[in-house]
């Protein structure tokens, strides 16, 4: 026989038979993620578990607090660059709104009570408007 086909033998005898985790073990995978001691590529490695079927897991047996506390890291980038968007048309309505202010009544709070960095944007604004 060919070495190749002793190897292909050997490891159609070596695969590993399929055993159906316990709820318990499941349970156990799932808060080792969300307490966040381990991800989900290493536990599928460690438990001899398909990374879909953990998936699968945590979808079905965590609470929404459970998974707000591990979502993706994608997912959270999205959500911080909402956010930001967010933040940042507040911030220009605020200026607009200290602009105007200052035009209309003819003092310079901006320079007084705001950061440096926002009296400069201000000021900008300021100008552009008039």
């Amino acid at each position: 026989m060919s070495k190749d086909k002793t190897k292909q033998i050997r490891q159609r005898d070596e695969k590993k038979t399929f055993i159906k985790p316990s709820f318990v073990l499941k349970k156990k995978i799932i808060q080792l993620i969300i307490n966040g001691r381990i991800s989900r590529n290493h536990a599928s490695v460690k438990y001899s578990v398909s990374r879909s079927a953990i998936d699968y897991w945590l979808k079905k047996f965590t609470t929404l607090d459970e998974k707000r506390k591990f979502m993706s890291k994608e997912d959270e980038i999205r959500k911080l660059k909402e956010r930001i968007e967010e933040l940042e048309l507040i911030k220009d309505f605020q200026q607009d709104l200290i602009v105007e202010f200052e035009l209309e009544t003819g003092k310079d709070l901006a320079k007084k009570f705001l950061p440096e960095q926002l009296a400069k944007e201000i000021e900008k604004k300021k100008r552009a408007s008039k």
